[in-house]
């Protein structure tokens, strides 16, 4: 499975192709595309229209959805944080620390846009389903 983040379901959502986009057409006919819970929520809390929320809470829910955090995951995304920071990487969205160490931990790649995930790729080892510079 690819978790794939909030910031390539808007512009997939919105029209924008990109590489990513792209990716996600590939990684959807593929049926290998899962979300988290609070992507999921992102996602909803977005739409103004109540027909866009209703189709779209339709596809999402026959997609995997993981629960991406817990009391179990306290401490791992503590550690995420003050690992980034100690090595002045300063991460500006704590659902962007659940979300990334989440894959850390269950060795899942992540599609994403948000370049906030790139120190967790360079400095934590989260895998990137597209290649980051």
């Amino acid at each position: 499975m690819i978790l794939v983040d909030t910031s390539v379901w808007i512009d997939y959502f919105n029209g924008n192709n990109n590489r990513a986009t792209d990716s996600l057409d590939d990684l959807l006919v593929e049926g290998t595309v899962a979300i988290g819970d609070l992507i999921y929520l992102e996602i909803l809390q977005g739409i103004r229209n109540d027909g866009d929320y209703r189709t779209v809470k339709s596809r999402l829910t026959a997609l995997t959805i993981y629960e991406l955090f817990g009391i179990d995951a306290v401490e791992r995304c503590a550690k995420s944080y003050r690992t980034l920071r100690k090595k002045g990487a300063t991460v500006r969205k704590t659902a962007d620390v659940i979300i990334a160490s989440f894959c850390i931990h269950h060795e899942i790649p992540l599609l994403f846009l948000d370049k906030d995930f790139i120190p967790f790729v360079q400095i934590l080892g989260l895998r990137s389903v597209l290649k980051t510079r």
